[in-house]
């Protein structure tokens, strides 16, 4: 078709003076092209600026006809003979002035070779479609061949003989296809601008299984291809006036995600390491982490370290061990929890801003959606997939909707996403650090509950958290004052409370994430062996059996990955004593707010789930005083005999919620109304 074009419109010289001129740039390549063959492959990597200085003009007709140049192009290795056999040319790469946002495109762009780049947010599955199909007329015996382009499929509208309709089928040539639509990028957006999708058509070779790794919603692409029309039509099957715009993929070349993405030039090196070697480098880092917000030390010391986060490793049995560091700020309103997020959304390599309560479509994790493109089921990423390599920034994260909830737990230990509906069954990556904030149900924070008691969170979920904290808003004149100056003073004009600017603190944190992978020293891992082990052995009062489990095994690896998280925030290639002392300092910070046992002053990690060693006892003290009521009054108790028994011993309130959780675990039940009876 291509050849034809070219001859009708050019000549027969023309067409071919264009081959000769393609079968030289073939040759020149011809190592390579060879390579490829020998390998078992059949797509031949074409580098655009490589073709373009081959031949300007030809690289300009590429660009206004790619359909008929890619064509010839496979025609050239066709007639080579050291070249792969069926052959695709596949261009890596294009000019820059091809290269575009999604919500550049315009109507001038059809039947172009652009570039254009995103994340991909929805793929369909591979289903196959017709290309080509072959007809036979009943009338003379003519086949008719009829190319199939639209989403319809086509038949012949009459025959060179005059016979119209009631052709026979013979056959049709089918290639594997597939639907992806992709999203921009987030950190290619300015201001307020919301991100554009694009639909992209891929076949052949880049559906093939081992491209998989490119089309996994999450997956940041440049996709090369020509820009199409898409007829709509109405609910009757009438085509409106008004088309949609796609691309047909020629390669989808997967870029670097995240930090990698981020250039660094000398003078920056310099500046970077420079911080690094100066021993007030974290002072300067909490200085410059929400430089709006007064205070908060202890919060902005670890979100700087969440942002270096640690590094991801193997154990012996091949199983993963995340280096991401999950924080959860929980806290009375107005104390600047959202500022804390947004701040960290912008400086952070890659990042996205989602709020629980407002997240749709795919939600946080990921979801299946029908394909108007190939009637079938595509996925659909979810925040932290499209985060993946980078930080979610979650608002409002009680108040996700029950199957996200679900999810979560997967997404923060196992770093999947595992979905299954509809036809779909896949698992998406999500290596991607959550910083959330959340509110009291009841408006401000009690110190004297515990966290699931006041924040719609299960502890199974609390307890993926490597931090948790509690930003209380607590008169106090001394502090009122110092609050009120910062907030007035950001009422001027020209006010920088920064160390390090924003800029040069993302480059920072690439830099030591792409060079940095520090490894613990002897003397890191006896520090926080002593630590663990001393603050689980901690003398406690009393002698019951329900002794108070300061901190767990899920404790002792966040101490990993905050110390892995200094050392690199230092550019230091090991984990060293001082690391571990600073990450045993944020886990104790933490660990005061709400692993602290009043009742039994001692440290207790499960008072985070909302069943500390002192409710354990409680529990303990009502079961065993219902089993002594048992024996002198019969399996049938009454309430107020338990509160007598127990008076002076426990509160009544006390009584009443242990009651509830005996009731709840199945240990007792109500056979009427003022009664408990053992199971």
């Amino acid at each position: 078709m291509a050849e034809e074009e070219i001859e009708k419109s050019e000549g027969m010289s023309k067409q071919e003076e264009v081959l000769s001129d393609i079968k030289a740039f073939f040759e020149l390549n011809r190592k390579e092209i060879g390579k490829v063959g020998k390998e078992g492959e059949r797509v031949v990597q074409i580098d655009f600026n490589e073709f373009s200085e081959h031949s300007p003009e030809l690289a300009d007709f590429l660009i206004q006809k790619p359909e008929e140049i890619v064509q010839l192009l496979e025609v050239g290795l066709e007639e080579l003979e050291w070249a792969p056999n069926n052959a695709r040319a596949r261009f890596t790469s294009i000019t820059a002035t091809q290269e575009m946002k999604i919500r550049n495109i315009r109507s001038k762009n059809l039947s172009n070779l652009i570039g254009i780049e995103g994340i991909v947010r929805q793929a369909s599955e591979v289903r196959p479609q017709v290309t080509n199909a072959k007809f036979e007329c009943p009338s003379c015996g003519t086949i008719i061949s009829v190319l199939q382009i639209d989403k319809k499929f086509k038949e012949p509208s009459r025959c060179s003989c005059g016979r119209r309709g009631g052709f026979k089928e013979l056959s049709k040539d089918m290639v594997d296809a597939q639907v992806l639509v992709i999203e921009e990028a987030s950190d290619n957006l300015v201001g307020g601008e919301q991100p554009k999708r694009m639909t992209i058509f891929l076949k052949e070779d880049l559906v093939d299984p081992r491209m998989e790794i490119r089309t996994t919603p999450g997956s940041r692409v440049k996709i090369i291809g020509i820009l199409k029309e898409i007829a709509l039509s109405n609910a009757s099957g009438g085509i409106l006036t008004r088309f949609d715009l796609a691309v047909e993929a020629n390669n989808i070349v997967p870029l670097e995600e995240s930090f990698e993405d981020i250039k660094v030039s000398e003078e920056e090196e310099r500046e970077i390491r420079e911080l690094a070697a100066d021993p007030e480098l974290m002072d300067k880092m909490v200085r410059s982490i929400a430089p709006s917000i007064w205070g908060h030390k202890d919060e902005k010391r670890a979100l700087a370290l969440q942002l270096f986060g640690g590094v991801k490793k193997f154990r012996s049995d091949g199983t993963a061990m995340r280096g991401d560091i999950h924080m959860l700020l929980v806290g009375d309103p107005g104390v600047a929890k959202s500022v804390m997020l947004g701040f960290i959304s912008s400086v952070a390599p890659k990042a996205r801003y989602v709020s629980g309560k407002s997240a749709s479509g795919a939600g946080l994790t990921a979801t299946v959606v029908k394909d108007e493109f190939l009637k079938g089921w595509s996925l659909e990423a979810g925040a932290i997939v499209l985060a993946n390599k980078g930080i979610i920034c979650i608002d409002e994260f009680d108040k996700m909707d029950e199957e996200d909830r679900s999810s979560m737990h997967e997404a923060m230990e196992q770093q999947t996403v595992t979905i299954s509906k509809a036809t779909v069954q896949a698992t998406l990556r999500a290596q991607t650090s959550v910083l959330a904030a959340a509110n009291p149900k009841f408006g401000r924070f009690d110190p004297t509950q515990s966290i699931p008691k006041q924040v719609n969170l299960v502890p199974s979920l609390l307890s993926r958290f490597d931090a948790i904290f509690i930003m209380r808003d607590i008169p106090s004149r001394d502090r009122d004052t110092a609050i009120a100056m910062h907030v007035l003073a950001e009422h001027k004009q020209n006010v920088k409370h920064d160390v390090i600017s924003k800029d040069l603190l993302k480059k920072y944190v690439s830099f030591s994430k792409m060079k940095y992978n520090p490894e613990l020293t002897d003397e890191a891992i006896n520090e926080m062996k002593e630590f663990y082990v001393n603050l689980r052995n901690l003398p406690q009062l009393g002698d019951s059996p329900n002794q108070a489990i300061a901190i767990g095994a899920r404790q002792l690896e966040a101490l990993v990955r905050l110390a892995e998280a200094n050392a690199r925030m230092r550019l230091s290639k090991k984990v060293e004593k001082v690391d571990a002392l600073l990450s045993i300092d944020v886990v104790k910070s933490y660990l005061m707010q709400v692993g602290y046992d009043e009742e039994t002053k001692t440290f207790d990690i499960d008072k985070i789930g909302g069943n500390p060693a002192s409710g354990r006892n409680k529990i303990s003290v009502v079961r065993d005083a219902i089993t002594e009521l048992e024996e002198s009054l019969g399996k049938l108790i009454p309430l107020e005999e338990v509160e007598k028994k127990l008076d002076g011993k426990l509160k009544v309130e006390e009584i009443d919620e242990a009651i509830g959780k005996l009731l709840k675990a199945g240990d007792l039940f109500r056979p009427k109304r003022g009664y408990i009876q053992k199971m």
